[in-house]
């Protein structure tokens, strides 16, 4: 007669831990993602500990914080290095955490800096300093800051600025002798913005010369 073997449960497929990237059943032999080779916490427990004692159960806290962070909007890595530190997470944790994440595709501040910059740009107008102030307080680094700076054309800039002050001049009486503090008022917006003063000051003059001649029409 034939025996039936009963299917052992090592043989079962194996769920990710929550909140993994990439979490689902998993192929036997594979090393579970929240306890890579090497990682914090890897290797055998010792008889006696629970499992949430181990560096590997923050781990996961961690990635799953990080998740619901990134869930939200784009972050750059030291946005999330200052959270998760906040929460408590030592220093290893973290690195494992952002080399998950990053290594997912989740984590880019090159691609951050570049994306910030556009909205930045097109939504609020600033200019190329206050985009690398921005950027700095975000935790960009500044090799990738001047990176994504360089790319920005200085044509493109000087048209953002001009549409600035096209559309404040709007607003302006430009009464005889008012120049000078119509001139100073608007290069002091554009300053706050970001753009530099030769630019700042060129653009004004530009523009209040056209704007006086099409009102004299």
């Amino acid at each position: 007669m034939t025996r039936h073997r009963r299917p052992s449960t090592s043989e079962s497929p194996e769920v990710g831990e929550p909140g993994e990237v990439g979490g689902g059943p998993r192929a036997r032999g594979t090393t579970p993602l929240a306890e890579p080779a090497g990682a914090v916490g890897g290797g055998p427990r010792a008889r006696g500990t629970t499992p949430l004692a181990e560096p590997a159960g923050r781990v996961a806290q961690a990635q799953s914080y990080s998740l619901r962070l990134l869930t939200a909007r784009a972050r750059t890595r030291g946005e999330l290095t200052e959270r998760l530190t906040q929460r408590g997470y030592t220093e290893d944790v973290i690195d494992v955490v952002l080399g998950r994440l990053a290594k997912a595709g989740l984590l880019d501040d090159a691609e951050f800096a570049r994306e910030w910059v556009r909205s930045r740009q097109l939504n609020a107008g600033k200019g190329k300093r206050a985009l690398a102030v921005e950027l700095r307080n975000k935790g960009v680094d500044a090799e990738i800051i001047d990176a994504t700076l360089a790319d920005v054309d200085t044509d493109s800039e000087r048209r953002r600025a001009e549409e600035l002050v096209a559309t404040r001049l709007q607003r302006e009486s430009l009464a005889d002798g008012d120049d000078v503090k119509v001139t100073r008022r608007l290069v002091g917006m554009l300053a706050r913005r970001g753009y530099s003063q030769g630019m700042a000051f060129d653009v004004v003059k530009v523009a209040l010369m056209g704007e006086r001649e099409r009102r004299k029409v």
